[in-house]
């Protein structure tokens, strides 16, 4: 704990002091800091500082990378030192002026599902886990078959593993509330709305089991299990709509008609309207995606496994959380994590390259940790502190991610869940893929590693004192 209000004030002092900060937030692995004048912030002094492991400029916004976990307990100690901290959605109100309309677009869809990730992370981890134990092989060890699993166990990891998808429209309605402006707990209730048991059950009906609701003999009417596109259209449209409401409503009335006129109003726009519209739409973005990871040839995997890491340091990537999301709810697997997981390891092959070729002491010191780091998943020290800042490491990188990804289409690899890579990636695939898994990220970590040490770094040119 010491450690980290140490680390706090240090990233406060090299930032230019409480004076120079105007807000800060935190997303998945960054301490974001709005500054008022960025003269004032001493670039060297903020990266060696102990757990930052990168820092820059992106969209108006002084990001300090410091990892998963990490960057939670830092923003703790800030905020304890009395500076004004912000949600990302806050602070994004300032950010949004600095950037253009499709950017902000995509921020604010990356904002509304980066704090659902974890969930979905831990359902797939669950669902890797049931693979592993289910394997003849392992049962084998215990002197079991897959028959001796009793129907009370197999109920319990449908528990662990179905939960977060059946009541997923729940938690991207709780979360798009919170980031447009509504009271999360609205959005959470509506969100419920639409999972209702009340209502033909979304997958009984794509299985022909039971038939929808028909409403005036032409609008379907069915629950929304698994969709994601609905709930977030209807929170966005729930969120605009309780502002309004709220401004209007007398201060005495408002804890009883601004919910009420809310959710009546945006259960039927959402079963009526924006359901059956936006789950058309949601249908042709899945099989589109489908479509584009079924190119023949491994032709996919090379090509998502090249452009990816170019795609990250543009700051859009979240928005293919939606489609990682619908392939999990239809399929049960993600053939996109198995290529990305390529693109990741071979941004820390370059960077590792990097460390182990360089005679400067200061560059093996950011290299070799920042390798590391892209080994567990986290690929902006290694891409921003190393790969791009000397250019062609990172070109490598690129190279090496095709070729793993390459790879790992004509592998047919498919991960169980979502938004863990590399190291970590591992337990995403324990149903009798993770021979193959690793294969690709040897690969990719190889092909980069050999093409950034022979072409793509070199001390006579790039050394750094």
């Amino acid at each position: 704990m010491r450690e980290n209000q140490r680390i706090a004030k240090e990233i406060v002092e090299a930032v230019g002091g409480e004076e120079n900060i105007r807000s800060v937030a935190h997303c998945a692995t960054r301490l974001r800091i709005m500054v008022n004048d960025k003269e004032k912030v001493d670039q060297e002094k903020v990266e060696s500082i102990d757990k930052v492991k990168g820092a820059f400029y992106n969209s108006g916004q002084y990001q300090v990378i410091l990892g998963t976990g990490t960057v939670n307990r830092i923003f703790e100690e800030v905020e304890k030192l009395g500076i004004t901290g912000k949600s990302k959605s806050d602070q994004s109100e300032t950010v949004k002026q600095e950037q253009k309309a499709w950017k902000r677009a995509i921020r604010s869809f990356g904002d509304v599902f980066v704090p659902i990730i974890p969930v979905l992370v831990a359902t797939g981890l669950f669902m890797g886990l049931r693979g592993l134990v289910m394997q003849p092989e392992i049962l084998g060890w215990f002197g079991l078959t897959p028959a001796d699993i009793s129907e009370n166990f197999i109920l319990f990891t449908q528990v662990l593993t179905d939960t977060a998808f059946i009541f997923l429209p729940a938690l991207v309605t709780w979360s798009t509330f919170r980031v447009f402006g509504g009271t999360p707990v609205i959005g959470l209730v509506l969100g419920l709305m639409l999972v209702s048991p009340s209502l033909p059950n979304a997958w009984a009906v794509a299985g022909q089991d039971i038939n929808p609701i028909m409403f005036l003999d032409f609008i379907p009417v069915v629950g929304y299990q698994g969709s994601v596109l609905p709930a977030f259209i209807a929170g966005i449209i729930g969120a605009k709509l309780e502002q309004k409401i709220r401004k209007r409503v007398p201060e005495a009335l408002d804890l009883i008609v601004t919910p009420f006129l809310t959710l009546l109003v945006m259960i039927t726009l959402a079963l009526f309207i924006v359901g059956p519209i936006f789950h058309v739409v949601e249908d042709y973005i899945l099989k589109g995606t489908v479509a584009v990871l079924s190119w023949p040839l491994g032709v996919s995997g090379l090509i998502i496994g090249f452009f990816n890491q170019i795609i990250v340091v543009t700051g859009v990537h979240h928005i293919f959380n939606l489609m990682e999301i619908k392939l999990l709810e239809q399929y049960g697997f993600n053939a996109y994590n198995a290529i990305v997981t390529s693109a990741v390891a071979a941004q820390g092959g370059a960077a590792l390259a990097v460390g182990l070729k360089t005679k400067s002491k200061k560059l093996k010191a950011l290299a070799l940790p920042s390798s590391f780091s892209a080994f567990l998943g986290i690929t902006e020290p290694a891409i921003f502190g190393v790969n791009l800042r000397y250019g062609k490491p990172f070109i490598m990188g690129l190279i090496g991610g095709g070729v793993g990804g390459f790879a790992a289409a004509l592998l047919g690899l498919k991960a169980t869940g979502m938004a863990i890579t590399v190291i970590p990636g591992t337990l995403l695939y324990l149903n009798n893929q993770i021979i193959g898994y690793l294969f690709v990220n040897i690969l990719a970590i190889a092909v980069a590693f050999m093409l950034t040490w022979v072409f793509g770094f070199s001390d006579k040119k790039d050394l750094v004192q």
